[in-house]
C-alpha cells in the first residue's frame, strides 16, 4: 500500500472534489436521503475529510479514519478551522482491513468511499467489508464507493497515453480479466482495483448487507469542459436543472457503466 500512500501524499484530494463537484453533490444527495437524522457515523478512508466536515455540520458525531497520515492531519486541521472539533470522536491513521481501534456495532452509519479502489487482493476486500460490518450497528446504513471496470476499459481505449501501461491491447485485455491497474508513470493514480458492476451487489450481500441502491455518482464526467462551459453560459438555472437530472438518473442501471465512480447503499442485516 506504500505506493497508494505516496500518491495521496502528493495529491490534492480535497481539491479534487471541488474540481469534480458532480461526484460530491450526487453522493451527498443520497447520503442525506438515507442516513438517520442523528447518530454516530464512521468515515472510513475519509481522505482529508470532505464528507466528514459536512456530516459534522449536520450535527452527527463523526469518527474519521484514513490510510495516509498526512490526510488525517489535514482533516484534524480542517475540523479546527471550521470549528467542528467537538463533533469528532476521533481521527485515526488506519487500514480499512484492520479497524481494531473501533468497537463492535458502534456506528449508526458508515461511509467507505475510497478503500475499495485500492484493495487488489480478494482477501483484503473481504476483510475490509468484514470490518465495516463489524463496527456498524444492525440496521445501520453503509455507503461504499467502487470504480467500474468497463468505464476504465473505454478510458484506456480513448486516452491510452494517460493510462499506461494500458496503451496496448494485450494490457487492456489483461486488465479486463483482473481489474487490477498499476500505472506505469510515477506519481499517477495506481494500485487500483476496478469492479465488474454485476459483482457488487452479490459481494455486499455475502458480507452481511441488504442492498438498497447502486448508483453512478459521476455520470456527468462524460461531459467535456467545453460542454459545461456551454451550459454555464446559459445560466445558473440550466446548470441546476442538469444537476437535478443527474441526481435523479444516478440510480438508473443503464448508466452505471459510464460513471467513473459508483456508490453502493446498503443496510447491515
Amino acid at each position: 500500500m506504500q505506493s497508494v500512500i505516496n500518491y495521496y501524499n502528493r495529491f490534492d484530494e480535497w481539491g479534487r472534489l471541488d474540481r469534480e463537484p458532480i461526484e460530491f453533490q450526487v453522493n451527498w444527495h443520497y447520503i442525506k436521503k438515507y442516513l438517520p437524522n442523528t447518530g454516530h457515523l464512521l468515515d472510513n478512508g475519509a481522505g482529508p475529510g470532505k464528507y466528514s466536515m459536512e456530516l459534522a455540520k449536520e450535527g452527527y458525531k463523526v469518527t474519521l479514519t484514513d490510510l495516509t497520515p498526512r490526510l488525517v492531519e489535514i482533516a484534524k486541521a480542517k475540523a479546527v478551522e471550521l470549528n467542528l472539533g467537538e463533533q469528532f470522536e476521533g481521527f485515526y491513521t488506519a487500514d480499512a482491513t484492520d479497524l481494531n481501534m473501533l468497537p463492535d456495532g458502534h456506528f449508526d452509519g458508515a461511509l467507505m468511499l475510497g478503500p475499495m479502489y485500492h484493495l487488489q487482493e480478494e482477501k483484503d476486500r473481504a476483510k475490509a467489508l468484514e470490518e465495516l460490518n463489524r463496527v456498524t450497528k444492525t440496521d445501520g446504513i453503509v455507503f461504499v464507493a467502487f470504480m467500474p471496470r468497463m468505464k476504465h476499459i473505454f478510458a484506456s481505449l480513448m486516452s491510452p497515453g494517460n493510462w499506461m501501461p494500458n496503451d496496448n491491447m494485450d494490457a487492456i485485455l489483461q486488465f479486463s480479466k483482473t481489474g487490477c491497474f498499476n500505472h506505469a508513470d510515477e506519481g499517477r493514480f495506481t494500485g487500483a482495483y476496478y469492479f465488474n458492476i454485476e459483482d457488487i451487489n452479490p459481494l455486499m450481500e455475502a458480507h452481511g448487507f441488504e442492498n438498497i441502491e447502486l448508483l453512478g455518482s459521476n455520470v456527468g464526467a462524460i461531459l467535456s469542459n467545453d460542454l459545461w462551459t456551454y451550459w454555464r453560459e446559459k445560466g445558473e438555472k440550466e446548470v441546476e436543472a442538469i444537476m437535478n437530472l443527474i441526481k435523479e438518473k444516478a440510480a438508473d442501471p443503464s448508466i452505471l457503466g459510464v460513471s467513473s465512480h459508483l456508490l453502493y447503499i446498503g443496510r447491515k442485516r
